[in-house]
């Protein structure tokens, strides 16, 4: 028998705030994070979602009010901290690192070893006192997905206890000159599955949640999950939506339940060309194109290593409160075949929600979510 997963408390740090609480009422309020940010002398300004640089040094004062350590340190203290306090850490308990460049900003001091993931992930586990080592998922664009598809089957295995997944990306010269070395930057804010899109936002945030096979009140049950490589290309996603289109019907499998029965998906949504029409096709290949659907990119940019975590975090809000969230931006629609992307606010009976996300090298994932209270598997 397979032992079931549940992810419990949450926290988001980002631009719209430094709670999951504010994060959600302010996405319910239709506040973006983006905006005009200067990167640097080089690049100049592009449409961003960038932290309050002082606002988050006095949250972070609250936190830990003598650390010296890096900003990504900080981040990543800020949104653990209070998960580690309402869930003490045992003896099997094990970190999960999710990002795509880690300390990319030591490079910029010629500090070599900060720059290296591993030795971002042993300072957060050496800060929090965990027993065990850490774990690092880098795995593109989904990788805050893989993270928690990797503490559940850890989890499963009777490997761990419990897992704190972590998830993290800066806003960093070094990003967007590699977005827009790829043509992929828009000038303007993004517009998701909008006929008049133009591209992609970058945003930075930091995100913790607490995954257990304790089965509490409030808790989201992971059904399924799944993870497959198209190998399409190394930036561009396939065509036919190979890759989501397999690790959807796998994620679905594994959770014994069929497409009708998803409320809710919160998708991958970069805002690129390529991106939004391979997941509409992937969508209709899976009979979900008449399912509410929407892209938290308008919100917060795209956050990369962390965005498959804090976008899970944003739909768990979403299924407790049972809301379906505006895709912002979108106007008309912009992909050939036919979704339903979310326009307006409103209030829909939700229990099963189906997350995705895809990234470049042909990497693409699906997680299956559940309210705790039915379709809950022992």
């Amino acid at each position: 028998m397979i032992m079931a997963v549940f992810i419990h408390d949450t926290n988001i740090i980002s631009p719209l705030g430094f709670s999951t609480d504010d994060n959600f009422q302010k996405i319910l309020s239709g506040k973006s994070a983006i905006e005009q940010v200067f990167i640097d002398d080089k690049i100049g300004s592009v449409y961003a979602g960038k932290i309050n640089e002082d606002l988050f040094n006095n949250h972070f004062q609250t936190i830990n009010d003598d650390f010296k350590g890096s900003r990504i340190v900080k981040l990543l203290i800020a949104a653990l901290s209070p998960i580690v306090e309402k869930n003490p850490l045992k003896n099997d308990s094990v970190l999960i690192l999710s990002t795509t460049k880690g300390n990319i900003a030591a490079l910029a001091n010629n500090d070599l070893n900060a720059a290296f993931i591993d030795q971002l992930a042993k300072n957060i586990n050496s800060y929090f006192g965990f027993k065990t080592e850490p774990i690092v998922v880098s795995n593109a664009c989904t990788s805050g997905v893989v993270a928690l598809s990797l503490a559940k089957r850890f989890i499963e295995m009777e490997q761990f206890t419990n897992a704190y997944v972590v998830a993290v990306d800066e806003l960093t010269p070094f990003v967007v000159s590699g977005f827009q070395s790829f043509q992929a930057m828009s000038n303007e804010p993004c517009k998701p599955y909008d006929a008049d899109r133009s591209g992609v936002n970058l945003g930075e945030a930091a995100v913790a949640v607490f995954v257990s096979n304790e089965n509490r009140t409030e808790s989201i049950q992971i059904l399924g999950d799944a993870n497959i490589n198209d190998a399409n290309h190394i930036s561009g996603p396939s065509r036919t939506g190979e890759g989501l289109f397999l690790s959807i019907e796998k994620a679905l499998n594994e959770a014994q339940i069929t497409s009708d029965q998803i409320d809710y998906i919160s998708a991958h949504g970069t805002a690129t060309l390529f991106n939004d029409e391979m997941e509409a096709v992937a969508f209709n290949r899976l009979n979900l194109q008449n399912v509410p659907t929407n892209s938290l990119k308008g919100y917060f940019g795209h956050t990369l290593g962390a965005s498959g975590l804090l976008e899970t975090v944003i739909t768990i809000e979403s299924l407790k409160n049972n809301v379906l969230i505006p895709s912002f931006g979108y106007q008309q629609q912009g992909t050939t075949q036919q979704i339903n992307i979310i326009t307006k606010k409103g209030q829909k009976t939700l229990k099963t929600a189906l997350k995705t996300a895809s990234g470049f090298g042909g990497s693409n994932s699906a997680m299956i979510l559940v309210k705790n209270v039915d379709h809950v598997r022992n």
